[in-house]
């Protein structure tokens, strides 16, 4: 189970990872700096495996690929959102990143949660609830359980063609 680290609506990706890290190829770097600006804590709170919860337009503003990096590189083991801007989506899907779209839910800050990114299932076991999220395309599932679209090409090249 994954501890929820809840936040708001218009999370932009400035706010996910400030813009002055992201000058550099030390992942490293950029997940030690994740959410800082959105919560100063986040890392002091934060174990391998949480998962972050948003409102809406969660990875709007630039189209940076470092947002959903810096989040897959600290561990974050998926995020929620009622809706994601689209282009923090696709990224997000691209590198490996878990996400679902979860419309309605109470999950708060610090509930013990579970996940199944195939069924699309979100089990609060604090709250004893069950949520539906959006279903994710069957490409998109393969391309996240590759690691991300570069080692999903790798694998499938010689079928793509």
């Amino acid at each position: 189970m994954a501890k929820a680290h809840v936040y708001g609506d218009n999370i932009d990706t400035d706010r996910i990872i400030p813009g002055k890290y992201t000058k550099t190829l030390d992942l490293s770097m950029l997940a030690a700096h994740v959410m800082e600006d959105v919560d100063p804590a986040f890392a002091s709170r934060f174990q391998e495996g949480d998962l972050i919860v948003a409102g809406d337009n969660f990875g709007c503003g630039s189209s940076r690929e470092q947002a959903p990096l810096a989040l897959k590189t600290a561990q974050v083991s998926l995020v929620i959102a009622r809706f994601f801007a689209r282009i923090f989506f696709r990224n997000a899907i691209n590198i490996g990143l878990p996400v679902l779209e979860v419309p309605h839910h109470s999950i708060q800050m610090g509930d013990e949660i579970s996940f199944n990114l195939a069924e699309g299932k979100v089990v609060n076991h604090t709250r004893q609830e069950v949520y539906q999220a959006t279903p994710l395309p069957p490409v998109m599932l393969n391309i996240m359980q590759e690691g991300g679209l570069v080692p999903y090409l790798k694998k499938y090249k010689d079928f793509i063609l």
